[in-house]
Order: C-alpha cells, then sequence, then structure tokens
C-alpha cells in the first residue's frame, strides 16, 4: 500500500513548483522558520509602542505627573540608549533595579501611585489590552533599538547581583531539581514546538536579551523579560517569583551581562 504521507508530500510538491515555490520547501532547515519570519515583519507589538508613548508622556496618578522626570540611569527624561545598560545600581534607592523595577519606582515617587497594585497589574492576562507597565516597558526599551547591551557591573551591588543571578541559572531546586540551565544548557532542545535557546552559548543569550519585551503570539499581549522568568519558574514548579524581586533582578542581570554585545531590535515576536 502506498505510503499516504509521502503521497501527500508528491502532491503538494508538484503544487509548489507550478508556483515557484519549491526552492523554499527544499532548502528551509526549519519548517516552521517561515512562518516566524511572516509573523515578526508584521509585529502586532508595535502597537504597544504607540501606547507607551502616549502613557510616558500623559500625566497621571495622584500627583498629576508625567513619566518624563524618570531617570534609568542617564538622567531625567533621557531614553535613549537607557536600557541597554540596565540592570544598573541606583543611588537613590540604593539598589540595582532593571527596566521594570525602576519603573515601578518612578510611578510611585513622580506620580504618587501605590506599588502594590501596580505589581497587581504589570503582568496582564491573556487576550487582554495589555498592562500600563508593559506598554511602557515596551516604549522605554524601543528607545534603544539598533543599540548594543553594554551592562557594567562596575559597583560592587552590580557584581554581588550578578553572582547571585549566575548562580540562580545552574542552580537546581523545588520538587521537580530543576535548574535554569537544564532548558538552557545545550543547542537544539525543543518542548513542543517552542524552541529552547541554548543560553550558555553567547550567540544565543544575545538573542534573548535583545528581543524582550516581545508580542507573545499565544497570549494576544505583549509580554517582559520579568513575565518570562515568572513563567519559567511556574514550569519549573519553583515558588512563584515575584514580580521585581530582588531573585528576578539577579537573573536579569545575569543574563543582560552575559549578553552584552548584542544589538536591540524590540518588540520581539515570540510563539
Amino acid at each position: 500500500m502506498p505510503n499516504a504521507r509521502g503521497g501527500l508530500a508528491a502532491v503538494l510538491l508538484v503544487f509548489l513548483t507550478a508556483w515557484g515555490a519549491a526552492p523554499v520547501l527544499a532548502q528551509s532547515d526549519d519548517p516552521l522558520g517561515v512562518g516566524r519570519k511572516m509573523l515578526a515583519e508584521d509585529n502586532p507589538g508595535e502597537l504597544w509602542i504607540e501606547r507607551g508613548k502616549a502613557l510616558f508622556l500623559q500625566k497621571r496618578g495622584p500627583k498629576n505627573a508625567s513619566l518624563e522626570q524618570c531617570d534609568f540611569g542617564l538622567g531625567p527624561g533621557k531614553l535613549d540608549g537607557a536600557t541597554a545598560r540596565l540592570p544598573r545600581y541606583f543611588a537613590d534607592t540604593d539598589k540595582v533595579q532593571d527596566l521594570e523595577s525602576r519603573l515601578l519606582t518612578c510611578m510611585v515617587q513622580l506620580q504618587g501611585f501605590n506599588r502594590d497594585d501596580l505589581v497587581k497589574r504589570a503582568i496582564s492576562p491573556a487576550g487582554s489590552d495589555g498592562s500600563d507597565v508593559e506598554a511602557l516597558a515596551l516604549y522605554i526599551t524601543s528607545r534603544s533599538n539598533g543599540m548594543k547591551m553594554d551592562v557594567s557591573l562596575s559597583h560592587q551591588k552590580e557584581y554581588d547581583m550578578y553572582k547571585a543571578g549566575e548562580y540562580l541559572f545552574y542552580r537546581r531546586s523545588g520538587q521537580t531539581d530543576f535548574a535554569c540551565v537544564q532548558c538552557h544548557g545545550e543547542a537544539n532542545k525543543r518542548i513542543r514546538l517552542q524552541d529552547l535557546i541554548h543560553m550558555t552559548d553567547k550567540k544565543g543569550v544575545q538573542e534573548v536579551v535583545s528581543t524582550w519585551p516581545a508580542y507573545r503570539g499565544a497570549h494576544f499581549v505583549v509580554r517582559t523579560m520579568q513575565w518570562r522568568l515568572y513563567d519559567c519558574f511556574w514550569q519549573m514548579r519553583l515558588p512563584e517569583l515575584k514580580y521585581a524581586s530582588d531573585t528576578s533582578i539577579a537573573l536579569i542581570t545575569y543574563l543582560h551581562y552575559q549578553g552584552n554585545g548584542a544589538m536591540i531590535g524590540v518588540p520581539g515576536f515570540k510563539r
């Protein structure tokens, strides 16, 4: 009996050849790559950039103020290249902060929002319009598009946070005795249709740090690096990762420093 799958493939090949499309099918090493490329070229995440810009400039909160005086490390209101140097130490909080934790600080101090309320809404439900924090994070990061990651460990607290993140990346823990490196320590790993980035490889970690915040196709919303880590902890069955916690910032510091030199280009597009 003829192989039905093989017969279908032959018919499809003849059809594609007639339309001049067979070379694409024959030459592609990644069967899903064509679809990813098509989606990335018309990324819905671009809409969140304009929303984030409007939120950044709008006077809001109990203090009726905009975020134009927020200092992300280069001075009040200076966004170009700021995200490329985050996380970093901030003297006014005496802490190492990533983009999202610094954004929370500004929204509380400048606009008068309640931090707990912001944290509760920071990660939006799938299929929603997204949160203000997600839109703001994407807009602010987009102002560093085309620039290279350049995270410094010149302050002792930056170095300490980096070392803590390195420890957490390799540490096996939780009920499944799992670590980040078990998924992301080798090339050519996949869960279902999701490629697992090889993040002990320079190129792999650069791909990660340069493309978040990203539009998540399965959720129809923009997601941030804080969400990415939160979801990883959930999948590893670890205790819930608190938004903008020291644990999350330590991991982001480690990853961003490892990814130095990566060219930022957001929003990324993720399955």
